[in-house]
């Protein structure tokens, strides 16, 4: 990647070159993922605990700004069901007033005030490099919480697939709770919903199997078209549609948003700054694999630092528009390369189609059931739930990867997704010191009869008033006990210590060194290194290790080492 570019948006690149033909292909592409994106945002955004016309207003703003500044050529943002917990989860905790009530006000604007941190959390990580960092996170910690999320999102469209009705103040974010409300209010059961929502999921299913034409439109859009239908002509009156739950029913869907920036306190910022870092950090981790992934699917590259920049931007727009946090929506990125998109163009028509709605056709979309809506969050979420991969990964996978895999999916359905990922990180972090500790040794040179045993052709001559060990391995905290296993005898005047296989010193383990050294003062044996690597000796100098050795008594080779041993008899 040329280092002059990656701040540099796609869009002003791709400019250079660009053709009236490239032009109706990426506008062509734009319409189509625009209509893909319509349901599926309302429907995240009532997954999320805010109004349906939130998830178009995040389309809309953050999709525009997120293809106009980022880092490639054909990434489409906007709502995701990665974040649809997580928002449910900071508009309920913090929408509870002093009475003990819920205030729906205040919890979305603690909600724009996590955003908008995320935001900002997102520009700097983008200015200061750190998008080649997201590869340090563990692909078993990003399935188990993705596997953990679909779970999540499933089980909460449960109520609405069999239209039950709970009573008020009886839902809950959690999990668990939702799982025994489906139980405690199955009396409510409406098979009207569970039509419409079988025949929706039906279409979702089905319909892009037949050739041709079910590649042509989507099943989204058909599946609405069928469930407005249904609940007209049967006069289904009894099936909740977006009308039923949005506050201020189908007039509160047209037009737009005020452009509003919350009143911000230091209280409101200690409430949500956790939240925020979760925003960011999983905005960052989804932005990014989606490029990479659209990246395979053109023969490309994106500039990742760039796009975290635009990734914050965004974020920061969605919240003064009303919207909720955004990111790279890989199955819509996808959609946007099958049907000719090539150019950040495309993602910029996305966002004007979804706007022209928004401006004269939103009114229509409060007819939609809910069942239907509920029918595309299970596709979602059987989509994002990678299962296979899951079960591949438990089959062939280490038990320590088994491990992180499966306490990051547990920890996200039963708690959260912010617990799910501190810990899932630090069991990474301890497994794989382990593992590095495992592989770090020390081990003494055995001495050999050159007259009655073949294999003293391999070895050194090393006199016997000379003892030498070997350490391989990186040296950290994690292995530094092992430098304990060294010992002399009476008979010992030199001490070798080979380390030709040590990569990295850490302080920990350079303190095991400076007692080992006081250790041969005290005993009156002289210690000798032999081939020290750049970043050990780099500590060792740093600290005043060799001083405290003697830089004589550091040797290029083990011959160096050996012949110094012998001056020192």
């Amino acid at each position: 990647m040329n280092k002059k570019n990656q701040f540099k948006p796609m869009l002003f690149s791709n400019m250079k070159n660009y053709s009236f033909g490239q032009f109706g292909k990426d506008l062509i592409a734009g319409i189509i993922v625009a209509i893909i994106a319509l349901p599926l945002s309302i429907a995240l955004a009532i997954a999320s605990g805010v109004q349906p016309q939130c998830g178009i207003y995040t389309a809309v703003a953050a999709g525009f700004l997120i293809s106009f500044l980022g880092g490639s050529r054909v990434q489409i943002a906007g709502p995701t069901a990665a974040f649809a917990t997580i928002v449910a989860g900071i508009v309920a905790k913090n929408g509870i007033d002093a009475n003990g009530e819920f205030n729906y006000a205040m919890g979305f604007e603690a909600l724009k005030i996590a955003t908008i941190m995320a935001g900002i959390i997102l520009v700097l990580m983008g200015v200061f490099k750190l998008g080649s960092l997201i590869k340090f996170i563990p692909y078993t910690i990003t399935t188990g919480f993705t596997a953990g999320i679909a779970i999540t999102l499933f089980v909460g469209q449960v109520k609405d697939f069999l239209g039950l009705s709970y009573a008020p103040g009886t839902e809950n974010i959690e999990t668990i709770d939702k799982v025994k409300n489906i139980f405690t209010f199955s009396s409510t059961f409406n098979y009207q919903a569970l039509i419409v929502g079988c025949v929706s999921l039906a279409i979702l299913v089905f319909w892009p199997m037949i050739p041709k034409v079910g590649q042509k439109v989507p099943a989204s859009l058909l599946a609405v078209v069928a469930g407005v239908a249904m609940i007209k002509l049967l006069h289904w009156d009894s099936v909740k549609t977006i009308a039923d739950i949005a506050e201020g029913g189908a007039d509160a869907l047209k037009g737009l948003p005020d452009l509003s920036f919350p009143t911000i306190t230091f209280a409101k910022i200690r409430a949500v700054v956790g939240d925020a870092f979760t925003i960011a950090i999983l905005a960052a981790i989804e932005s990014l694999l989606s490029c990479v992934v659209s990246d395979s699917m053109i023969n490309s590259h994106h500039r990742p630092n760039q796009e975290l920049v635009a990734q914050g931007v965004g974020n920061v727009g969605s919240a003064m528009f009303g919207g909720i946090p955004a990111t790279g929506a890989i199955a819509r990125t996808a959609a946007n390369i099958k049907n000719g998109g090539r150019t950040p163009i495309a993602g910029i028509i996305h966002a004007i189609t979804l706007f022209i709605v928004l401006m004269f056709l939103m009114p229509y979309a409060a007819l939609i059931p809910m069942p239907t809506i509920a029918a595309i969050l299970f596709q979602v979420a059987y989509n994002m739930s990678g299962w296979k991969t899951f079960a591949h990964l438990v089959k062939t996978s280490p038990k320590s990867d088994i491990l992180v895999l499966v306490t990051t999916f547990v920890l996200t359905v039963v708690f959260d997704l912010v617990v799910a990922i501190a810990v899932g990180m630090v069991l990474a972090c301890v497994l794989l010191m382990k593992r590095m500790a495992d592989e770090s040794s020390v081990k003494g040179w055995q001495y050999y009869d050159p007259e009655t045993d073949p294999d003293s052709i391999e070895l050194k001559n090393v006199p016997k008033h000379v003892r030498v060990y070997e350490i391989s391995g990186p040296m950290f905290f994690g292995a530094a006990d092992r430098i304990t296993d060294i010992t002399i005898k009476d008979f010992t005047k030199v001490l070798i210590i080979r380390m030709r296989a040590v990569p990295a010193l850490d302080a920990t383990a350079l303190h095991s060194l400076e007692q080992l050294v006081e250790k041969c003062k005290e005993n009156n044996v002289q210690i000798v290194f032999s081939h020290v690597n750049e970043q050990p000796m780099k500590t060792m100098k740093k600290s005043g290790f060799t001083k405290m050795v003697g830089e004589e008594n550091f040797c290029a080779h083990i011959d160096d080492a050996l012949k110094r041993a012998s001056e020192i008899e």
